[in-house]
């Protein structure tokens, strides 16, 4: 179970997003080149606004570790630029053809044009169980936000204690019923 009022479990602060990718800067650096559509399924779709791309590779590495296969818009040849309604379009389907989607969210997400756009392409081609936000803040106990508006709808990634298992782990987490399901365990189902 998480317990969020005895810091059980946590948020994680973009503070330690950037210190991971700094000690590990090379490695960050091919993640976001590996990450746009792979030629397999089933893949993660992550949408993420522009002014957060320096913590992508943190986000990422956990959706990595745990069995994801993510895609994200960065180096996605069938992208024009400046983006386009061919863009609008290349992600829609994009969107429908994936099995999850990842929404890594910041305080910078409410400036985004495409997150809510996205979010809702994806709201109405998947259930509410394939979709989950990945929030991040200045402080882990920075919450509050995460309850506004569309955002307290859905399912968050976080990392802490779990109910059946000895260490800290990296969950998606119901705040309606107070329980969470390790992240490899949801990226399969």
């Amino acid at each position: 179970m998480y317990r969020e009022g005895n810091r059980l479990a946590r948020v994680v602060t973009l503070d330690e997003m950037s210190r991971y990718i700094n000690k590990n800067f090379d490695n960050s650096l091919q993640l976001l080149t590996e990450s746009s559509l792979q030629s397999y399924l089933p893949f993660t779709f992550v949408s993420y606004s522009s002014k957060d791309s320096e913590y992508l590779p943190y986000v990422l590495k956990i959706l990595v570790n745990h069995g994801a296969n993510p895609y994200i818009d960065k180096g996605d040849q069938r992208l024009p630029s400046p983006p386009s309604s061919k863009t609008a379009e290349v992600l829609k389907d994009t969107i429908k053809k994936s099995k999850k989607m990842v929404v890594f969210v910041t305080s910078n997400s409410k400036d985004s044009k495409w997150i809510p756009w996205e979010l809702g392409l994806g709201d109405g081609m998947k259930t509410k169980e394939h979709i989950v936000i990945f929030p991040s803040a200045e402080k882990s106990y920075e919450t509050e936000w995460l309850e506004q508006e569309y955002l307290g709808l859905y399912k968050r990634i976080v990392y802490g204690k779990l109910q059946n298992y000895d260490n800290d782990v990296w969950m998606v987490y119901d705040s309606e019923s107070n329980t969470g399901i390790e992240l490899s365990r949801w990226l399969i189902s």
